[in-house]
């Protein structure tokens, strides 16, 4: 289980990074299938719109994970603020990753980590306040 201090979020700005440094023709936004709805409209998805779908999945898991008391949760989250820290410079100083579709992830990795750390300091209050001795 060492892999659960690796940040989730990974997993979509690795799909991303192939597709767009290995693929350079692939085009993110041209529509992969169309899913008629009942109401009659066509719904068109693209690649784009799957990677951010499959990074609202990871982000789920990453604020799952944040629940979690340890050393491990801190790992967790200073890996987390690396890779936040590595989307920034890539999407301020990389062209390929100057898009809408990267800014997205930027701001999905800024919630993993604010609301990371939010969550283990309010965890972390709460524990200490039902640990202290009565008067």
């Amino acid at each position: 289980m060492f892999l659960i201090g690796i940040p989730l979020l990974i997993i979509p700005v690795a799909v991303y990074h192939m597709l767009v440094l290995l693929l350079q023709d692939v085009s993110l936004t041209a529509t992969i299938a169309t899913i008629r709805m009942v109401s009659g409209a066509e719904w068109g998805i693209s690649i784009s719109d799957i990677l951010i779908m499959l990074a609202l999945v990871c982000l789920f898991f990453e604020i799952y994970k944040a629940t979690r008391t340890g050393n491990r949760s801190i790992v967790d989250h200073m890996l987390s603020m690396v890779l936040f820290v590595g989307l920034l410079l890539e999407f301020i100083l990389w062209k390929p990753f100057g898009t809408s579709t990267y800014a997205i992830f930027l701001m999905i990795s800024l919630v993993d980590v604010v609301g990371g750390f939010t969550i283990s300091i309010r965890t972390a209050r709460r524990d200490f306040a039902l640990e202290q001795p009565e008067a």
